[in-house]
């Protein structure tokens, strides 16, 4: 019997403290077909989720920024966030495990859907 795949958008974060397990290989596999568009990113030997977001101007990008930040205040995990003419980088990770989470990949699915307007 197959499992049912785990939709990321319609999830809660957790809370996580250090020492929490990392995703697992299989859960960066499964999950990672749910937001193809993030590449997972090495910074200073952390993995991390990451994606451009492109606008026609500034005040888009600021307004995609806003939203993405009251979607992280509302789970309670924050991003690194680059807002720029024309672009948002959005960089996901968990900073208690210094590693990627289910978290993130949560939170990347809701981003998704910021952007999307869903």
């Amino acid at each position: 019997m197959a499992v049912a795949m785990i939709e990321l958008v319609g999830q809660k974060c957790v809370a996580c403290r250090a020492g929490a397990p990392p995703a697992t290989e299989a859960q960066i596999a499964e999950f990672s077909g749910q937001i193809p568009e993030w590449e997972i990113v090495d910074r200073e030997g952390i993995p991390t989720l990451e994606r451009v977001f492109r606008f026609g101007n500034f005040a888009e990008a600021m307004e995609f920024t806003n939203r993405v930040g009251e979607i992280a205040e509302e789970d309670g995990h924050h991003p690194a966030l680059l807002t720029e003419w024309g672009r948002v980088t959005v960089t996901w990770w968990t900073h208690k495990i210094r590693n990627l989470h289910v978290n993130d990949f949560v939170m990347a699915a809701k981003t998704d859907a910021a952007f999307g307007g869903e």
